[in-house]
């Protein structure tokens, strides 16, 4: 059963503990990563289902290039057979699809298979669905700054929404929750100028297993929050 009420515009999920999840069960690294994908699959559902505008998901890290590159090597592969048997879905529910990050480090394959999917998804209006790749907040920070310089933009003219502007985020709200699975209470470089003034919420639920009804918990948490973004609440203002 769905929930009514005030349900959040947009939401940021940072997905973590598919290593974590197979270690415990003895399973190769990579069958955490597969779990994790079936449980985005149904979290993106459910989304959609809720009215959500914008669905942010936290898929791969700058830092995650680090990783054994056998390990980089498979999840690359779990996305582009993602992308390929989902898009027909994603087209059929409305759902816009987009990237962020530095896509142009990612093998070119995949980077056709991305550059497709945002295509066929482009004239859908319903959510819009964002995966970060190859993607860090400080380093999406960085390139703004640098594209403001080569524009030669006065200083003067340059304010919080202009640099918005050139963030990968450009036309998307900031995001209302964050969630991060796994129990560890750190956004680790996500959306860290979007998420100036978003609720955060922390489980020790590990990805494989956040299921539709942890995200619908998640959603309930958020709906019996006060959201001032720094000012008076009204009923005590009046007082």
């Amino acid at each position: 059963m769905l929930l009514t009420g005030r349900i959040p515009n947009h939401v940021g999920i940072i997905m973590d503990g598919n290593g974590r999840w197979a270690e415990l069960r003895g399973l190769p690294r990579i069958e955490g990563h597969r779990r994790g994908v079936e449980r985005t699959k149904e979290v993106i559902e459910c989304a959609a289902e809720l009215g959500l505008k914008s669905l942010t998901l936290y898929a791969f890290s700058t830092e995650n290039w680090q990783r054994p590159s056998a390990e980089v090597t498979t999840l690359m592969k779990l996305l582009e057979l993602y992308l390929k048997k989902e898009l027909s879905r994603l087209i059929q529910d409305g759902i816009v699809f987009k990237t962020i990050g530095e896509i142009w480090r990612l093998p070119e394959h995949i980077q056709g298979v991305i550059n497709e999917s945002e295509e066929k998804t482009s004239s859908n209006k319903g959510m819009v669905l964002v995966i970060a790749l190859s993607y860090s907040g400080r380093n999406e920070i960085v390139r703004a700054v640098k594209k403001i310089l080569h524009s030669g933009m006065v200083p003067d003219k340059l304010t919080e929404e202009v640099f918005s502007s050139y963030l990968d985020t450009v036309g998307l709200a900031s995001p209302d929750l964050i969630i991060r699975t796994s129990g560890e209470k750190r956004i680790s470089n996500f959306l860290l100028w979007q998420a100036a003034y978003a609720e955060l919420y922390f489980t020790e639920t590990l990805w494989p297993d956040f299921s539709r009804d942890e995200f619908l918990l998640a959603i309930q948490d958020y709906q019996q929050r006060e959201r001032r973004f720094g000012a008076i609440p009204a009923r005590l203002d009046a007082q």
